[in-house]
């Protein structure tokens, strides 16, 4: 338990994947994860390999196979739906459903597992709320429905949601997956900033992996065989990128820190 305390989540012998009656598929096994406060984490790893089970895992969405997941000390299962919406909040790629809500009422919502059954926002709501929108650069969509939001817009409105939810653990599932390279920057700096000015634990699956070389204290790296976790200087010492990707076409530059094209 002292070691565990240092940690904002902690991982034990995790198994993720999907289970019915007639069978068990195992996506991922042998998890093991200690991760710090504060930190921006980019989960890695090629299509179809696991990365958004992983994080659906992480937020309770589905249940673990096997092994324990710790948020705060607390076992994940242990927590309540309105407990774990104070510590941990989710942004997802999907478009919104079609709704005649404002960017304010959407970015509201985020107060909800702190508001009372009526919804009622006090006044440090409100500030939470509109320091939200100044951080995201967001304040002069206040008044725009969503449905007519651009999608770099969009996200940076649902990024904003998560930080009036005021928790201390931001997980986003792809969040650039449909924006342009200039969006997809100001995104990943825009949590990078986040992660270090409100102590906020930021996990972002992505395939901007050079983009997430640059940025991320620490990697999570998915492969066939093998999860890898740990500082990113540490990791790119070890070679660990090169278990990635096993195409001939693409090799890791350890003096740049990027991948690149291979020449044979």
């Amino acid at each position: 338990m002292k070691d565990q305390a240092k940690h904002i989540i902690k991982i034990d012998n995790l198994s993720i994947g999907y289970s019915s009656k007639k069978k068990t598929i195992t996506i991922a096994s042998n998890l093991n994860i200690q991760l710090q406060t504060g930190n921006m984490v980019c989960l890695l790893g090629k299509n179809g390999i696991g990365k958004s089970t992983l994080l659906r895992t992480l937020t309770k969405v589905q249940p673990t196979l096997k092994g324990e997941i710790f948020i705060n000390n607390a076992n994940l299962n242990s927590l309540s739906n309105n407990e774990l919406a104070k510590t941990l909040s989710l942004v997802l790629t999907e478009r919104l459903p079609d709704s005649s809500l404002t960017v304010f009422e959407l970015v509201a919502l985020g107060r909800q597992p702190f508001t009372n059954w009526i919804g009622y926002l006090t006044s440090e709501d409100l500030q939470i709320i509109y320091t939200a929108f100044e951080k995201t650069n967001t304040k002069h969509l206040m008044n725009s429905k969503c449905y007519e939001l651009s999608d770099g817009q969009l996200q940076r409105v649902l990024i904003a949601r998560a930080l009036a939810q005021n928790t201390p653990i931001i997980v986003l599932d792809e969040p650039t997956a449909h924006l342009d390279i200039h969006h997809t920057i100001n995104t990943f700096s825009l949590l990078k900033n986040l992660a270090s000015e409100f102590n906020k634990t930021i996990i972002i699956s992505t395939h901007e992996t050079n983009l997430a070389l640059q940025l991320a204290d620490e990697l999570w790296l998915m492969s066939p065989s093998k999860f890898i976790s740990g500082k990113t200087d540490e990791l790119i010492e070890k070679n660990a990128l090169d278990l990635l990707f096993d195409s001939k076409l693409i090799s890791f530059n350890k003096t740049l820190k990027q991948f690149t094209i291979s020449n044979s």
